[in-house]
C-alpha cells in the first residue's frame, strides 16, 4: 500500500473580498500549478504520485505558500480511490480520469 500511486487532492476556500486577497489566492493557485497540479474545479486541484505514500516535499512546499485566512485541506487518494469516484457533467455521468502518462528519461 504505501508504494502504491496515489493521488494528492487540495482543495481550498481562501476569502477574495478585497485586492490583497484576491492577488494572495491567485497566487495560491498558481503555486499549485507550478508544482504539477491540475485543477479539477474552481478551488480544487490534484497531482499524481507514482511512486506512492505521501510526498512531504510538495506538503512542506504547500505548508509555506499558505495565504493567510481560509481554509486549505489536503487528501491523498489510493488510484483505486480516485478511480471509483462518480464525476457528472450536465447531470449526465462521466468517466473518471485515468492516470496521466509518465515520461522515461535515459
Amino acid at each position: 500500500m504505501p508504494d502504491d500511486s496515489m493521488w494528492c487532492l487540495v482543495m481550498f476556500d481562501l476569502p477574495v473580498e478585497t485586492k490583497t486577497q484576491r492577488r494572495e489566492a491567485s497566487r495560491f493557485r498558481h503555486t499549485l500549478l507550478d508544482w504539477g497540479f491540475s485543477m479539477v474545479q474552481f478551488s480544487v486541484y490534484i497531482k499524481y504520485w507514482p511512486a506512492g505514500g505521501w510526498n512531504y516535499a510538495t506538503i512542506n512546499a504547500i505548508k509555506t505558500y499558505l495565504p493567510e485566512g481560509g481554509q486549505v485541506r489536503i487528501i491523498a487518494l489510493t488510484d483505486r480511490q480516485w478511480s471509483t469516484g462518480l464525476r457528472f457533467e450536465n447531470a449526465k455521468p462521466q468517466t473518471p480520469e485515468s492516470e496521466p502518462e509518465q515520461l522515461m528519461i535515459f
